[in-house]
C-alpha cells in the first residue's frame, strides 16, 4: 500500500514562530532531568509558541461532566485491562469490540459517552448520525465504534493515523499489548505533517506563550491576549506535554476535552487529559512516532474474515492520491488469487468514508446475491406474439 509521505519540515506556521523554533538545540534532546534543565524549560517555551487556543466546531457544547471524568478513568475491557489497552491478536489485524449502550442521564450527551468509551467527537458522531450529539435523550441507543483494524505500518512505537484521528502505542516492554487512543490534529491550513520522527523532552504543568500574531489580533478585537499564559485551566496545552524531534510539534493534552477527535489544532496531536497523563508517565523519550495519513485500511479478523475501513481523507493530502486505486490495492495485496472480493463494497466503502467495519470476504461476509435468472428467449417470442395477436384483434 502506498502511503503518502510527503515530509513537510515546517507547518503554516507565522514568520515569528520559525523564528522562535531556529534558536532550538537539534531535534534529539537529552531525555534525563529534561524538567531540572532552565535551558531546555526555555526551549520548551519557545517551541510552544506556535500552538493558539481554537474553539471547537460547536461552540455551546456542554461541558463534560464530572461523572463522564471520574468514569473515563475506570473504563476497561472484558480482559481487565486499562483504558485503551488491547492484546495483539496471535493472527490477524482487527482489535476490540463494537458494542451499544442505553443513555441513562438525560444531561449526558454525546461528547460525554465518548470521553467515557475512549472514543473521539468524529467518531461518535459517524457511527450514530442520526442520534443528536448534544440532547442524545433518555432510553436512545448509542453505538461505541470500539473496532479497529490496526493501521498499515510496523508496530513499534507510537502510530498517528491522521485521517482516523487515532494514536497506536505499541510500548516496547509489553511486546502482547497495544494502545489506542483518540486525537485531535491540525486544521486544513495547519495541517499535520506526515513523517517519522521521535519524542524528545517530556513536560510537566507547561507554560504556553501566544504568538505574536495571535495577539495583535486579539488586541485587534479588544480582547489583549497574555504573553505567557501560565500552568493552569487556561493553558490550551493541558497539564502534559511530549515535545518531537520535529520542530514544533508536540504531543499534548487540552482545556477544551469536547473538542478531541476533531481537525482544530494548529498542526500538534491533543488527547484527553486522561490519556496524555497516561502516556505521560509510559511513553519512553526517543519513541519512534510515525504520523501516517491512511484513509483506508484493510486487515483480517481471527476468524479470517477481511475487514475494511475508511475514514474522511485529509483534504491537503488528496493531490495525487487515489482513493479507490489506493483501496484495491491494499485489498490485493492482502488477498490470494482466488479470493471472490465484490468491488463494488470497496468502492462504496471508500465513497462513503464513515468509519464502519465491512466484511468483504470470510465468515462474517454475507452472502453475494444471487443473479436473476435469464429469461429464455422462446418465452420472450411467445409474450411478444400473443401481445401483436392481442393488437390485431
Amino acid at each position: 500500500m502506498n502511503i503518502r509521505d510527503t515530509f513537510t519540515h515546517w507547518g503554516p506556521t507565522s514568520l515569528a514562530v520559525l523564528l522562535a523554533a531556529s534558536l532550538v538545540s537539534p531535534a534529539f534532546a537529552q531525555p534525563a532531568d529534561e524538567q531540572a534543565d532552565n535551558s531546555a524549560q526555555e526551549q520548551v517555551q519557545e517551541l510552544q509558541a506556535q500552538e493558539q487556543v481554537e474553539e471547537p466546531a460547536q461552540e455551546q457544547a456542554q461541558e463534560i461532566s464530572i461523572d463522564a471524568v471520574d468514569s473515563a478513568a475506570q473504563v476497561a475491557d472484558q480482559d481487565e485491562l486499562p483504558r485503551g489497552h488491547f492484546r495483539l491478536p496471535e493472527n490477524g489485524d482487527v482489535i476490540g469490540e463494537r458494542y451499544t449502550v442505553v443513555v441513562e442521564d438525560p444531561k449526558q450527551t454525546l461528547i460525554d459517552i465518548a470521553r467515557r468509551h475512549n472514543i473521539g467527537y468524529e467518531e461518535i458522531r459517524m457511527a450514530n448520525p442520526d442520534v443528536s450529539l448534544w440532547v442524545p435523550g433518555v432510553g436512545t441507543e448509542v453505538v461505541i465504534p470500539t473496532q479497529y483494524i490496526l493501521p498499515p505500518a510496523p508496530r513499534e512505537g507510537v502510530v498517528i493515523n491522521l485521517s482516523e484521528l487515532r494514536l497506536y502505542y505499541y510500548p516496547a516492554d509489553k511486546p502482547g499489548i497495544v494502545e489506542t487512543y483518540p486525537v485531535s490534529v491540525g486544521r486544513e491550513e495547519f495541517a499535520t505533517p506526515v513523517g517519522i520522527t521521535r519524542t524528545t523532552i517530556k513536560v510537566k504543568d507547561p507554560a504556553w506563550a501566544p504568538p505574536a500574531s495571535m495577539r495583535r489580533e486579539a488586541a485587534e478585537r479588544g480582547e489583549p491576549a497574555p504573553s505567557v499564559v501560565p500552568p493552569g485551566p487556561d493553558n490550551p496545552l493541558g497539564e502534559h506535554a511530549i515535545l518531537l524531534a520535529m520542530p514544533s510539534y508536540l504531543i499534548h493534552g487540552t482545556n477544551r476535552p469536547d473538542g478531541v477527535g476533531m481537525r482544530v489544532s494548529r498542526g500538534c496531536i491533543r488527547m484527553y487529559p486522561e490519556d496524555i497523563e497516561s502516556l505521560y508517565e509510559r511513553l519512553p523519550s526517543g519513541t519512534q512516532v510515525n504520523l501516517m495519513d491512511a484513509p483506508f485500511k484493510a486487515g483480517f479478523a481471527a476468524d479470517g474474515t477481511l475487514f475494511v475501513q475508511s475514514f474522511p481523507q485529509l483534504e491537503e493530502n488528496v493531490e495525487g492520491f487515489e482513493p479507490l486505486l489506493n483501496a484495491l490495492e491494499r485489498v490485493t495485496e492482502l488477498t490470494d488469487n482466488d479470493a471472490e472480493i465484490d468491488a463494488e463494497r470497496i468502492q462504496r466503502a471508500v465513497e462513503a468514508p464513515d468509519g464502519q467495519f465491512i466484511a468483504l470476504f470470510g465468515p462474517q461476509a454475507p452472502e453475494p446475491e444471487p443473479e436473476p435468472e435469464p429469461v429464455e428467449l422462446i418465452d420472450e417470442l411467445k409474450l411478444s406474439a400473443a401481445t401483436d395477436g392481442d393488437k390485431d384483434a
